[in-house]
């Protein structure tokens, strides 16, 4: 008789150095506790968050399997054993909610293929909070993950994105790697028709947090230094 499959839990874990309790609920604390097989982008980082919301857990007795972009498809279903043989299994991003762009979505793939009960716990997602943030068009908007790094390719995109905004009224969200923050902000203030608005939202939870939304016009006129910071940015036309 085979055993009960165990669960797959989506863990969310924080979007920088905030005390954990303070962004994640009561339920993240006690999965964190009872499971021991975890799904993770990098094992140090994982046991960091485990060790700072669960102090006691022991440590030693912890088991990791690693996803990332380099992660081949063929290598995914064998990571979810575990539940196979009746464990529950945790998956967490480097932070925020695992799934969302993030390597994490196969996981929760195969698990559905191989009949695995998915449970995504409560959890800080930057690009819904800043969506909730910028005053924009909740009903309708889309996540573009990052855009072009070439010049002109990148102001392609974005003239492209601010038409689909204008065309289909649809909030437009996109990031950059962080030490290129400041050079797309400046590309957005001089693709972008002046009275098209920009959200930027960075440090999202943070101390630092800042989330401002106005005009391209506007913002060729604001000095903010978003260099190595975690940043989401929305137009909408």
């Amino acid at each position: 008789m085979q055993p009960q499959k165990g669960n797959l839990y989506l863990i969310p874990c924080t979007l920088g150095d905030t005390p954990p309790l303070e962004v994640l609920p009561l339920l993240v604390k006690k999965a964190v506790e009872h499971i021991d097989h975890f799904i993770v982008e990098h094992e140090k980082n994982a046991r960091r968050f485990i060790k700072s919301i669960v102090p006691r857990k022991s440590q030693p007795d912890l088991k990791f399997q690693l996803i990332n972009k380099f992660t081949d498809a063929s290598e995914i279903p064998q990571m979810l054993s575990a539940c196979l043989e009746g464990f529950d299994v945790g998956v967490i991003s480097d932070a925020g909610c695992p799934g969302i762009a993030d390597p994490g979505a196969g996981v929760v793939e195969q698990a559905h293929l191989q009949g695995i009960k998915v449970i995504p716990l409560v959890g800080p997602s930057s690009i819904l909070m800043a969506m909730m943030a910028s005053g924009f068009n909740g009903q309708n908007f889309a996540f573009n993950g990052y855009l072009p790094i070439d010049k002109k390719e990148r102001k392609t995109a974005i003239k492209r994105l601010e038409k689909l905004s204008l065309e289909y009224e649809q909030s437009q969200l996109f990031i950059e790697t962080p030490y290129r923050n400041n050079q797309m902000l400046e590309s957005l203030t001089t693709a972008l028709h002046p009275q098209t608005k920009i959200c930027v939202a960075c440090d999202i939870t943070l101390p630092s947090e800042f989330i401002k939304t106005d005009t391209t016009e506007n913002w060729k006129n604001k000095k903010v230094d978003l260099n190595k910071r975690p940043t989401l940015f929305i137009i909408q036309k």
